[in-house]
């Protein structure tokens, strides 16, 4: 890891409906260094993904909005630039891949048109040779006889082949960072590991920044340098991996730690049951007062009224609670 890539500050999203507005990114502070892996972790509905969509500015408007905040990429403020400058960024230093393929991928095109209208973009590519560099990056992403499959639709492909293909996309110009949102859900666990493992292997070969959403640790202790914890669109714990699973000091982290389904546990014949974070993630539109957690804490005080901030504790990380 070399320089620093990434740096949001004070990032601030909102959605607003008939029954008011809601803060899905409420103060966002993020940072992300060339080759690094940063996990961003939490429930669903806790603002993971929009943040992502707020990085490639692909929020849509209306009902949502980037109110405040810097996105700085390499130095450049990224909400401020117009559409047609972000859109040179878009899928050339900047690329995602999207949580779910089928939703992504247009279903009337073939694959290679797909993958070969970001090199006629973003390369100035012809389309015979847009359509070569397409061949060339599905094998490159491990799909056998890339030749025929590049002719197929996107329905003529397994779940697995199709998220090698949104990688095959998110690859295409050898991004400078990668936004990857549940990019191996609903997938079985062999495809799954495949699809980490070549995520490394691109890591380790261009030092593509990585930031990597997803719900499952397992996930998270094998791929990722550092984790950001995220509820209610605020960070509420930061750390290297290894400090994150030997001394969470958040509440809400250690209830996801303890989450997670252990093995030995039924062998041992304990049989004890998983455990629980009770409650709901808050409504965004009515979230309480102080602490966007204290509904659901078990440590819960009357301090826990005022807003905590996010500052180091004596664990060395920062942690956003009034009790470390």
């Amino acid at each position: 890891m070399t320089g620093q890539l990434l740096k949001i500050r004070d990032l601030r999203t909102v959605f607003t409906s008939e029954e008011g507005t809601a803060a899905a990114v409420a103060g966002l502070d993020l940072d992300l260094r060339e080759g690094e892996t940063l996990g961003l972790v939490g429930e669903s509905g806790c603002g993971k993904s929009v943040t992502a969509l707020s990085i490639m500015r692909l929020i849509p408007s209306p009902p949502g909005w980037i109110t405040g905040g810097q996105i700085l990429f390499e130095g450049i403020d990224l909400l401020g630039l117009d559409e047609q400058q972000m859109r040179r960024i878009r899928g050339n230093d900047i690329s995602m891949i999207f949580q779910e393929p089928m939703t992504s991928l247009n279903p009337v095109f073939m694959i290679d048109d797909q993958i070969g209208e970001v090199f006629r973009v973003h390369r100035n590519m012809s389309r015979s040779d847009a359509a070569s560099a397409a061949v060339e990056m599905l094998r490159k992403v491990g799909i056998p006889s890339a030749e025929q499959r590049a002719k197929d639709y996107p329905h003529q492909m397994s779940g697995g082949m199709r998220q090698r293909v949104m990688i095959a996309m998110a690859l295409a110009c050898d991004p400078k960072l990668m936004l990857a949102d549940e990019p191996s859900t609903a997938l079985d666990v062999t495809i799954q590991a495949q699809i980490l493992e070549l995520m490394n292997e691109i890591k380790a070969e261009k030092g593509t920044g990585i930031i990597l959403i997803t719900h499952d640790l397992g996930v998270v202790a094998e791929m990722a340098d550092r984790v950001a914890v995220m509820y209610a669109g605020m960070i509420v714990e930061e750390a290297s991996v290894k400090d994150l699973f030997s001394s969470p000091e958040h509440p809400y982290t250690m209830g996801l730690l303890k989450s997670i389904p252990r093995i030995d546990r039924a062998y041992a014949g304990k049989r004890l049951p998983l455990h629980v974070i009770p409650g709901m993630v808050p409504d965004l539109r009515h979230l309480p007062s102080g602490c966007a957690f204290q509904e659901r804490c078990p440590e819960v005080q009357p301090i826990c009224q005022e807003p905590p901030l996010l500052e180091k504790k004596s664990s060395g990380h920062p942690v956003r609670c009034w009790m470390r």
